[in-house]
């Protein structure tokens, strides 16, 4: 028998489908799936079925000091128990055995930790093979060609492994005890996330410190046979051109002059042309930027890309490399997009240019090409609109590599009115070039008429705009993980999951990041007592050091030794500084969660989480001052900078992953909600004049007598509110009413509730007929309900087959799961979408 190994089971799937020629069938052994024809098998592993980790006795926090995890022993334990029984029960009968994972550092260590667990049961020959894309052409070509397992390669993957677990390991458990933060709100640290921390804290410095500077613009219009142009104001300044006028009264001066005429007398025309050169082929860093320019995360398109690869559809998304390898043929490649959909005309577009040359960047390796489609064209239909974006970015990406460079006619206009001098800089798109083919680059023209030395031009609406220098702006997560790779942190295959592990943490927030107090405070400390914990320098040298080790220069025991020896040097640093730490760190804690001084004793108020794990406002005084706020029951509060006057708070906002809201001030909503009078509109339903329900019946049966309950619209103090009984809380029957907007109670009755009908927002453009209570609850359950996987935001039939490959096949099996073991087994799927369906579920 023959067993082939992939990395998850998606791939293993479609390799199956592809070598049985779609003979292959599915069985389930150990709840894991084996594809099966012939005399072949194929199993998928999960990622990582072994995990590096500390021996038992290291595992209690109290009782181990974090500094003996430095020369702790370093083990390798199965984290995935039935898929690890699987492969070794199937190579046990296996005649020889092919890994088959992905092909770069991280799927080498993966094959490697195969091949161990293999040769735990059998002696039976092992070879390795290596494709880029998962399309037929290429995997039969693998599979005929098979190669041997690059234990280099997969040892520098594994160096990673043990010196990101020691690392993050002993600095998390120093910090989080330091700072007495223990449980699941511990202090992270990591190698490559610190340092990649500090570059987002860095940046917000600068902005803090960001001291604005006033300037003035002078603009007027110029018009030459009824058509009109912008001109700007500018003079010579020591020999270069300034157009930011930085004296308030020079600008004055200037536009008063000019404001003084009704005319320009052109002095200057000059016209040139400019190629614009088309971009060079997608490594993964511009990949991750020009899909973040279309509004997606870097985690969120890598996952996107990971599926497309696996489907066939484009090839592997992990490269540095931005030169296609010469056995590419991009005329063929072209050929298959001719008549497909919308691609087809720009492909034959393509096919009749003299000449088909394609662009190089400046790196070029030999491991993956770049990214690009494979000719394998997927139906629309079968895509999600996401996954079709962004696979049409990558077809149309490729395009643009083998188009014609576009040609732009400039033209500079200098003219003089009131002895200023004013210029305007028209654009003109004479030949698109690839342009046509990829709409992602600005194409965007700027008029201005042609005009000759000495021509008179009519000038009118001249103004003034005072403007300010503004601070730098925030990193973009592409720009991040650009300015990541420029400083050595991380890999093509990590980074985008660091600034994942960020936003987990609680360290950065908002799109594009920003550290909270928690992200200054760590930062701040490792800076003051070991900025090693924070240093880009160290981090680089030690993934230069893994370069090594894969290139064979180097072996993983010394980098790991290495690695153990400056960690030694940063607890150093530290031990006298444990008590310090600490205090700076948890006042740090204290502040992301302070919303304001307590009217009642002055001390702090809190956010704060029960033991039934809602969230309240609390005074810090407590047990002296018992003075509390609700919050909404929906959501994870966060403090915002916005603040109340009148109550000298902070506004609250409710992270509920799509259903996030502002609460507002905590104070406000409280006194809302004293401030208002129940409104009654009908009976209760369950207690109300007439109403006998089962629970209300005596032993014979006989109707017990009515509570005379009534309905009312009420406003909490947490500022919900709700339709609920007057009886409250011998009665808690209660309905649910949208947050925002007036209420009217009209005069239309429901006949079966004999209630009146709502209407939300009367007076608006759009209001809402919300109609009675009773009724638009039913419907809203019966339309929300969740009754399997698919009902939930997001899941589709083909992420809910995967959920089910990887044992998650019920809603209560999605209810027990941990987030970050599924987000390792199921491609395409994150921790933080896995807790906001398990929210969902909770709601």
């Amino acid at each position: 028998m023959r067993l082939i190994i992939t990395e998850k089971d998606n791939a293993a799937r479609r390799i199956a489908e592809i070598l049985s020629e779609g003979s292959a069938s599915a069985q389930r052994r150990n709840g894991v799936n084996v594809y099966r024809w012939g005399d072949t098998r194929v199993v998928g592993l999960s990622g990582h079925v072994v995990g590096v980790d500390f021996p038992a006795e290291y595992s209690d926090w109290r009782d181990v000091e974090p500094v003996e995890l430095i020369d702790a022993d370093v083990t390798k334990e199965p984290t995935q128990e039935n898929i690890v029984t699987t492969l070794q029960q199937l190579a046990e009968k296996a005649d020889e055995a092919t890994i088959a994972t992905d092909y770069d550092r991280e799927g080498e260590l993966i094959g490697k930790e195969a091949y161990e667990l293999i040769r735990e049961v059998t002696d039976a020959p092992v070879d390795r093979v290596r494709f880029s894309s998962i399309t037929e052409r290429e995997v039969r070509e693998a599979f005929a060609n098979p190669d041997d397992i690059d234990f280099d390669l997969a040892a520098a993957g594994e160096a990673r492994q043990i010196i990101d677990l020691v690392w993050g390991a002993a600095l998390t458990r120093f910090l989080s005890l330091s700072a007495r933060q223990l449980g699941d709100d511990f202090i992270s640290v990591g190698r490559v996330q610190s340092p990649t921390l500090k570059l987002i804290v860095d940046r917000e410095r600068e902005i803090q410190a960001f001291d604005p500077e006033d300037y003035w613009e002078i603009f007027a219009d110029l018009q030459k046979n009824g058509a009109g142009f912008e001109a700007q104001y500018f003079y010579d300044d020591d020999g270069k051109e300034a157009e930011r006028v930085w004296d308030e009264g020079d600008a004055e001066a200037a536009y008063a002059d000019l404001q003084g005429v009704d005319a320009a007398t052109v002095t200057s025309v000059r016209r040139r042309t400019r190629t614009d050169s088309p971009p060079t082929p997608f490594n993964t860093t511009a990949f991750i930027s020009a899909a973040g320019s279309l509004g997606y995360s870097a985690q969120r398109a890598m996952s996107i890309a990971e599926e497309l690869y696996t489907a066939g559809y484009m090839t592997y998304p992990r490269t540095d490399n931005t030169v296609y390898p010469e056995d590419l043929d991009e005329e063929e490649l072209l050929d298959e997009f001719v008549g497909a959909g919308s691609f087809g005309e720009d492909a034959e577009s393509l096919l009749e240019q003299d000449e088909i040359t394609a662009t190089e960047g400046d790196e070029e390796t030999t491991d993956h090409p770049p990214i690009h489609p494979t000719g394998e064209i997927p139906p629309k239909v079968d895509l999600s609109d996401d996954e079709w974006e962004i696979y049409e970015l990558v077809v149309r990406r490729f395009f643009a590599t083998v188009a014609e460079a576009a040609t732009w006619e400039h033209l500079r206009v200098v003219a003089e009115a009131g002895g200023r001098s004013l210029k305007a800089n028209g654009k003109r798109l004479v030949e698109p070039g690839y342009h046509e083919v990829y709409p992602y680059s600005s194409a965007s023209e700027n008029h201005v008429p042609d005009v000759e030395e000495g021509e008179e031009l009519s000038m009118s609406d001249v103004r003034m705009e005072a403007k300010q220098t503004q601070p730098p702006r925030r990193y973009g997560q592409s720009r991040l993980i650009q300015t990541m790779e420029d400083r050595g942190l991380g890999t093509k295959s990590t980074r985008h999951n660091s600034i994942e592990k960020l936003y987990d943490r609680g360290y950065i927030e908002g799109d594009p990041p920003r550290p909270t107090t928690l992200a200054m405070a760590v930062v701040e400390a490792a800076e003051e007592f070991a900025d090693h914990v924070v240093s880009d320098e160290m981090t680089a040298q030690l993934e230069a050091d893994m370069t090594a080790i894969a290139n064979g220069e180097e072996t993983l025991d010394t980098v790991a030794d290495e690695s153990r020896e400056m960690l030694k040097r940063v607890f150093e640093e530290l031990r006298d500084s444990r008590e310090e730490i600490g205090d700076h760190l948890q006042e740090s804690l204290k502040a992301d969660k302070t919303l304001g001084p307590c009217p009642e004793c002055g001390e702090d108020m809190l956010i704060r989480r029960s033991r039934q794990g809602s969230y309240f406002v609390g005074c810090d005084g407590f047990p002296n001052c018992r003075n509390t706020l609700p919050l909404p029951s929906t959501g994870e509060p966060l403090v915002l900078d916005e603040h109340c006057e009148d109550h000298d708070m902070h506004h609250v906002k409710m992270l509920a992953g799509r259903d996030t809201f502002v609460h507002g001030c905590p104070r406000c909503e409280a006194e809302k909600a004293e401030e208002s009078e129940d409104e009654v509109i009908g009976p209760c339903p369950e207690c109300g004049a007439g109403v006998a329900p089962e629970e209300q019946r005596g032993e014979g049966g006989e109707a017990a007598e009515a509570h005379d309950g009534e309905l009312a619209i009420k406003h909490l103090r947490s500022g919900s509110r709700l339709v609920g009984c007057t009886r409250y809380p011998d009665c808690d029957y209660s309905l649910p009413l949208p947050r925002n907007g007036d209420i009217e109670v009209t005069d239309e009755f429901c006949e079966e509730h004999d209630l009146p009908e709502l209407v939300v927002d009367p007076d608006s453009d759009d209001p809402w007929e919300l109609g009675c209570p009773i009724c638009n609850f039913e419907e809203y359950q019966a339309r929300t309900a969740v009754e399997d996987l698919e009902d939930l935001n997001g899941i589709g039939s083909a992420t809910a087959e995967k959920l089910e490959d990887a044992g998650v096949d019920s809603l209560d099996a999605l209810r027990e799961v941990d987030p970050d073991v599924i987000a390792t087994e199921v491609q395409g799927v994150s921790a933080s979408q896995v807790r906001e369906w398990q929210g969902e579920l909770e709601a």
